[in-house]
């Protein structure tokens, strides 16, 4: 339906407009009257209609300087004066300010039926046309995007303006379904960052491969999707329903010029292809998370580095050092991280390692009887895994398995390997419920079992520890406090200050100079 304005000062008129067409028929829905010309013009300044029918004499302003300063403000809609002058003179002024159509009062229905028909056809036509060029718009900015994103294209050559792509700041995002089953996104971009995008003004959003891709534009959508990083961050775990219940963001970083829009792309594609490193319930990865260029020593998955792996494992798990065996997996984990081998590779290099240890354990201990799973269940189950940690949670449970079937450690033992552990990984993200796996328990048992053994609990025990060591390194070196927080397991300095001094009474600066003075 095409919208239709009509503007008379005698409401007799304005209602026999009405009546004596059937709009709908044509195509037409009537959506303001207004019975003089100023009322007018704000209207159809505001709204825009597809059809104006307007009488050249109004009051507060004639009808023709109406349509004359409608026009002035960017009005392209069509325009029916209605007069009851036949003078040539007033058609004329009309038709110089942008009137379309002239018909005399008393208006003849099939007159007015003739003429809303031909406007019809030339509001289709012009529709048709106006869509087919923001088509080809559209289709030319994407193939712009595409080589902006590869690299392949010298943005000096580009009209900016023309295709909206002029901000201070760029940055990155791609984003896909958090689970590897559902086939549909739930969510728009812009009801995510609570941001409008008029004519692409906030973002531009291509689909490359399975891939959809985010241009971020400007500092002001960039602080918002860093508002909506921050949010779902605070949170341990998304809510039901909530956008990052079903999403997986990769983004890379903020960059200041055209030219640099590729880097961050191409950090964010990395990113989601290293999604194999991600933890538990991880809903976005960053940047920051890249490997460090100084990491990457080419650490190679040899031979003779599988051959170590095993030697050493197979050698915890017959001593039942389950705390050995896990800190041996998590530097295997740390290694893995920051390997510049694929996916692919990687999993191969863990299945050969299980299935060497399977057989080293296997003619070492051949009159036990361990459940191991057969080699192909093996290969098959470290292929179809999508994490690294779902590996080596695996490992751990069939390593603990091992090591109950050939050995018998006592609880005390297992309190012993756990508090060891805790010494050597505080550092670290240390959760129960990573820690319990690891040693054979389920995270509920183990707290339990901690609690009475340790005398309190588990996160109490880790935070005394951390804030010793914090201690030491206030003592005995000039670390600045927030390094000495992220160094002792704490990423916010302010949670840091807030642990010290429910621990110490004082903060981590008054208890350096309380105590270099004392000295």
């Amino acid at each position: 339906m095409y919208s239709v304005f009509i503007a008379d000062d005698e409401l007799i008129i304005r209602q026999g407009l009405k009546c004596i067409i059937d709009w709908e028929a044509l195509g037409f829905e009537i959506t303001g009257e207004a019975a003089n010309g100023y009322d007018a013009l704000n209207y159809i300044i505001t709204n825009s209609p597809d059809l104006v029918l307007i009488d050249i004499r109004m009051p507060k302003m004639p009808g023709l300087e109406a349509v004359e300063a409608a026009r002035k403000n960017g009005f392209k809609g069509k325009v029916i004066i209605l007069s009851g002058y036949t003078d040539f003179k007033y058609a004329q002024a009309a038709i110089k300010n942008g009137v379309d159509y002239y018909l005399t009062k008393p208006l003849e229905e099939d007159e007015l039926t003739e003429t809303l028909i031909e406007i019809k056809k030339q509001l289709g036509k012009e529709e048709l046309s106006q869509n087919t060029l923001s088509q080809y718009r559209d289709r030319a900015k994407g193939m712009i995007l595409l080589d902006i994103l590869a690299n392949k294209i010298d943005v000096d050559n580009i009209n900016v303006k023309d295709i909206n792509l002029i901000a201070d700041k760029y940055q990155v995002v791609i984003y896909e379904n958090y689970s590897r089953h559902s086939t549909s996104l739930q969510y728009r971009f812009s009801d995510l960052l609570k941001v409008t995008n008029e004519s692409n003004s906030s973002y531009d959003n291509i689909k490359i491969g399975k891939n959809e891709v985010i241009l971020l534009k400007g500092t002001f959508t960039l602080n918002k999707f860093q508002e909506f990083l921050e949010h779902y961050s605070r949170e341990l775990k998304p809510q039901q329903n909530s956008p990052l219940d079903s999403l997986f963001i990769a983004y890379g970083r903020e960059v200041n010029s055209l030219e640099d829009i590729h880097i961050s792309y191409q950090e964010a594609l990395k990113l989601l292809q290293r999604r194999f490193f991600c933890e538990d319930k991880q809903h976005t990865i960053g940047f920051e998370q890249l490997p460090k260029p100084s990491s990457q020593s080419g650490y190679c998955l040899s031979p003779d580095v599988l051959n170590e792996y095993c030697d050493r494992l197979s050698g915890y798990i017959q001593a039942s050092k389950r705390n050995q065996v896990a800190e041996t997996l998590h530097e295997l984990e740390h290694n893995l991280y920051n390997s510049d081998s694929g996916i692919p590779r990687i999993k191969l290099f863990l299945t050969d390692l299980y299935l060497s240890i399977k057989e080293k354990i296997s003619h070492l201990y051949h009159s036990s009887d361990i459940a191991f799973p057969g080699n192909a269940e093996i290969i098959d189950y470290i292929n179809s895994r999508y994490y690294l940690y779902e590996i080596m949670l695996y490992f751990t449970e069939q390593f603990d398995m091992i090591i109950r079937t050939i050995g018998n450690p006592s609880s005390e033992g297992v309190m012993d390997d756990i508090i060891h552990y805790i010494e050597h990984n505080y550092m670290d993200n240390i959760k129960l419920e990573t820690i319990a796996p690891l040693f054979g328990y389920n995270s509920s048992y183990l707290g339990k079992i901690f609690n009475k053994k340790a005398g309190e609990g588990f996160n109490v025990f880790v935070d005394k520890v951390r804030i010793r060591h914090s201690k030491e390194f206030l003592l005995n070196s000039n670390l600045k406090v927030y390094e000495i927080s992220e160094k002792v397991g704490y990423k916010n300095v302010d949670y840091f200050h807030t642990k010290f001094k429910k621990y110490v009474n004082m903060s981590p600066a008054e208890f350096r100079k309380k105590n270099k003075k004392e000295a």
